[in-house]
């Protein structure tokens, strides 16, 4: 069974780093691309960041450009998120998602759809929950 699962979640303070950790198992996370979305309260899903499969291509929504980092290791199965300078707005449970046949610039037309869920992407984590307050 193909299975996604999210960790590094938490309370941080604004300016603050959180290092967020998207675990593969049931798949080789190398054939696939990477995204991940966040769900603040009261909103809808949307895009954050993406990472193409072996690494070498990244976008990232303007909202978090230049202060969150994606990175996949493929050795470890796992893909990360490197969140610095936090803000209250970052609130929101962070997702990671993998498709087999959508690139970067197929994702980032998710990013802009409301429920990006909906689509088909084949795997999907369950999220894990980021709050940034003093």
């Amino acid at each position: 069974q193909r299975q996604l699962v999210e960790s590094g979640g938490g309370l941080v303070e604004p300016g603050g780093s959180l290092r967020l950790s998207c675990a593969a198992s049931g798949f080789n996370l190398d054939t696939m691309t990477i995204s991940w979305f966040r769900q603040a309260p009261g909103k809808e899903r949307e895009g954050v960041s993406c990472i193409g499969k072996s690494g070498g291509s990244a976008v990232y929504v303007s909202a978090v450009k230049g202060r969150f980092t994606i990175s996949r290791d493929n050795a470890k199965n796992t893909a990360y998120l490197q969140m610095d300078g936090l803000k209250p707005e970052d609130t929101a449970i962070y997702y990671c998602a993998a498709d087999l046949i959508l690139n970067c610039a197929a994702f980032e037309l998710l990013f802009r759809r409301p429920n990006p869920e909906s689509y088909g992407v084949d795997v999907w984590g369950k999220g894990t929950l980021v709050t940034v307050s003093s």
